[in-house]
């Protein structure tokens, strides 16, 4: 796996992956940035969102559940003093499907928790990385 980041102006790059897609990167304007996309330290936790969402969805379509929508979101905690790492991360699913169990959704949060999400696990490794989840059902809507 590769990727390359090209420094653009000021403190935004633009960032390539391997698969060749892009993104643009920059910093605050308090650091000289001019708010043209997400901080890297963002793309961090889209990153683990994301990983996290995809091996949910994975899980629920494989075993057949009627799942239509699933949503991460993610919250972390950085340390006070440089370097600024996350000490804490917390990614609570909203995951929706009519008649969906409580219990498959679990065992697809905790199967990606443990086992799949490479970027959660990794992440785990420097920081507190904790997982909860909800399950909607649309016809439960008032």
């Amino acid at each position: 796996m590769k990727a390359r980041v090209k420094w653009i102006e000021s403190v935004a790059f633009l960032g390539e992956s391997g698969s060749g897609h892009g993104v643009v990167i920059d910093g605050p304007p308090e650091s000289g940035g001019r708010n043209l996309g997400p901080r890297p330290m963002e793309l961090l936790l889209l990153g683990v969102g994301s990983c996290s969402a995809f091996d949910v969805v994975h899980i629920l379509k494989k075993g057949r559940h009627p799942v239509t929508d699933c949503e991460v979101r993610v919250e972390a905690e950085r340390a006070d003093t440089v370097p600024k790492v996350f000490t804490k991360i917390h990614l609570h699913f909203v995951v929706t499907g009519t008649g969906l169990s409580e219990a498959a959704v679990e065992r697809a949060v905790s199967l990606s928790a443990e086992k799949y999400c490479s970027a959660s696990i990794m992440l785990g490794k420097a920081a507190e990385v904790s997982h909860s989840f909800e399950v909607v059902d649309p016809g439960d809507r008032d």
